[in-house]
C-alpha cells in the first residue's frame, strides 16, 4: 500500500510538469499609462484586458510586465503587457520566452496595422516589421522575422504627417461600436493558436 501511494505521488509529479510544448506566450503591444490606454496603438493591451474581463483571470506587475495565467483544455497560456513602452517590447519578449522556457513557435505577438482596414484580423508566421516599432525591437531582440504575429487592423485614415497623431489617438464612436465583436473574435484567435495551431488558426479566422 504504501508502495502503492509512492508510486501515484511519483505519477501526480510527473503529470504536473508543464510540457513545454504546451505553454504559450501570447503578448499584447502597448504603451503604459492612462493618457494611452483608449489609443489605437494599444490594441495589443486592449485585446488581453477584453480576455482578463470575460474570462475571470488578473494581471499581476512582475519583471518587465503585467503577466496572467490562464489555463484551457490542458494549454497554458502566459499573458504579457509589457511596461517596457512600444520600443522596447522585443526584452520583455526574450526575458519571459527563456524564464517560462516556451518554444518561439508558442508566441503570439499582437500589435495594430495601419495597413489593414479597421477591425480586419491577420495571423501570420513571419514578416517583416512594416515599419511597426514594437515589432522592429521584437526582431531584433529575437534576431529572427520568423515569429506569429496577430495583426488587429486600425486603418489608414489619417492625412499627411498625421500618422503619430493618428496611432496615438482615441477610438471614434464608430469604431466604439463595432469593437467589442471585433475583440471577441480576437479571443477566438488567441485560444485558436493554442488549442489548433496557427495553420487552422489562419484559415479559419484571417480576413473574417
Amino acid at each position: 500500500m504504501f508502495q502503492f501511494l509512492i508510486n501515484l505521488f511519483k505519477r501526480k509529479q510527473a503529470e504536473e510538469v508543464q510540457d513545454p510544448m504546451k505553454k504559450y506566450l501570447i503578448v499584447g503591444l502597448g504603451n503604459i499609462g492612462e493618457k494611452y490606454e483608449n489609443t489605437r496603438h494599444n490594441i495589443g493591451f486592449k485585446i488581453l484586458d477584453f480576455m482578463a474581463k470575460h474570462e475571470a483571470f488578473n494581471f499581476e506587475t512582475q519583471k518587465l510586465g503585467d503577466l496572467a495565467t490562464y489555463k484551457l483544455k490542458g494549454r497554458t497560456f502566459i499573458l504579457l503587457k509589457p511596461n517596457t513602452y512600444m520600443n522596447l517590447s522585443g526584452k520583455a519578449i526574450l526575458y519571459w520566452l527563456t524564464k517560462e522556457k516556451i518554444p518561439l513557435e508558442n508566441l503570439l505577438v499582437i500589435t495594430d496595422d495601419l495597413n489593414l482596414p479597421f477591425g480586419s484580423l491577420r495571423v501570420k508566421m513571419k514578416g517583416s516589421d512594416g515599419g511597426h516599432n514594437g515589432l522592429k525591437d521584437t526582431q531584433h531582440k529575437l534576431n529572427t522575422t520568423k515569429y506569429n504575429r496577430f495583426r488587429f487592423g486600425i486603418s489608414d485614415a489619417f492625412s499627411s504627417g498625421r500618422q503619430v497623431d493618428y496611432v496615438l489617438g482615441e477610438w471614434t464612436p464608430e469604431e466604439e461600436e463595432k469593437l467589442n465583436e471585433r475583440l471577441t473574435k480576437s479571443v477566438e484567435i488567441i485560444k485558436s493558436f493554442g488549442l489548433a495551431g496557427i495553420n487552422i488558426t489562419m484559415n479559419s479566422f484571417n480576413g473574417k
